[in-house]
């Protein structure tokens, strides 16, 4: 079996899979090849639209315009729920209802994260707590906003009170009037991809629209202090998913080990080395005891990653994070036209 996925995004050694093959008797060949969603779209799509196979039985596509557009194009395999036992028994259930992949239908999660507001306390001292805070007149030149037009616009539509997964058009250009009064003021600093986390660091800018994992591994590896909140108005909340393209020679096997990571052990030693939020809520206890027992670097990292927010969301901010604006089909050219005016400007 074939598994596609993306750069330092599995446990070193992968011994999950070693232990997967020993378990069931599937080999599988893991290849990190996928940079990012839009590159990997343009690569598999011809080949998926002319009714080849890609080469892999699984692959992870973050939720967005690419994975709306595969589902859209009928390219991806629909799961048999029966063989997802796993998932069923031990992700929460704010992993089973996802608005873009409804009853789980093509997709289970591998890893998600965040996406709140992050600051520098070295320049701004009171904790912030609203997403307003991005259009502080008093940070003039030192916002950073994310350059991908479905984080900012899922942002300024939580800004206007509006909920990202159910809304339309109308809705988009409210958001987008916002985000250009912010831009037009001259709050904003510049349009970030990875960069932002450097731009905070060094203060370039002070506050961010920021990714929860970033600033996990950015305060564990340099000692920034960098602060991270879901705002009390909302936040984003993104899945890397596992997916079967169309063609897959080993669909089967594929199932098999989209349930095998779901097992609670197996989820914890990939959620210890990735530091990303897991589906598994099983796994916060398997990880603080591995931490008692550790020693040195190892078990700085481990408590880490049991005791961070970053890494386990409470209720409270679970229950204010948005997926993603349904951009399916014709929605999504109109999507983009709304949105990307405001960072091309």
């Amino acid at each position: 079996m074939d598994f596609a996925n993306w750069p330092l995004y599995i446990d070193p050694g992968h011994q999950t899979l070693k232990e997967f093959t020993a378990t069931t008797g599937v080999s599988v060949s893991y290849t990190e090849v996928i940079q990012d969603t839009p590159s990997w779209f343009a690569k598999i799509n011809p080949i998926l639209q002319a009714g080849d196979s890609i080469g892999y039985d699984v692959m992870v596509i973050t939720d967005g315009f690419q994975f709306s557009q595969l589902l859209a194009d009928g390219k991806l395999v629909p799961l048999d729920q029966h063989m997802l036992g796993n998932f069923y028994r031990n992700a929460s259930a704010k992993f089973q209802h996802r608005s873009f992949d409804p009853g789980n239908t093509y997709s289970v999660p591998w890893a998600s994260g965040s996406t709140g507001i992050a600051w520098n306390p070295k320049y701004i001292k009171t904790p912030v707590t609203s997403i307003n805070e991005l259009w502080n007149p008093a940070y003039k030149g030192r916002v950073g906003m994310m350059s991908d037009p479905q984080e900012i616009g899922n942002f300024g539509m939580i800004k206007l009170g509006i909920n990202p997964e159910r809304s339309k058009p109308a809705d988009w250009r409210a958001a987008s009037r916002a985000l250009l009064a912010q831009r037009d003021a001259g709050l904003v600093r510049g349009y970030y991809e990875q960069s932002y986390i450097d731009a905070l660091s060094n203060g370039d800018t002070w506050i961010s629209m920021a990714w929860s994992g970033d600033i996990f591994q950015q305060n564990l590896t340099s000692g920034t202090g960098l602060q991270f909140t879901i705002p009390r108005e909302g936040g984003s909340i993104w899945t890397d998913n596992m997916v079967i393209p169309r063609g897959a020679k080993n669909p089967v096997d594929a199932m098999m080990l989209m349930n095998w990571y779901y097992r609670p052990a197996v989820a914890a030693q990939l959620t210890a080395a990735i530091n990303y939020i897991t589906a598994v809520p099983a796994v916060r206890p398997i990880i603080a005891a591995a931490a008692t027992k550790a020693h040195g670097q190892t078990r700085h990292t481990l408590t880490e990653v049991a005791t961070s927010k970053l890494v386990w969301p409470t209720p409270a901010e679970y229950a204010r994070l948005y997926n993603y604006a349904d951009v399916s089909g014709k929605l999504q050219r109109e999507y983009l036209a709304i949105f990307k005016p405001v960072i091309g400007g």
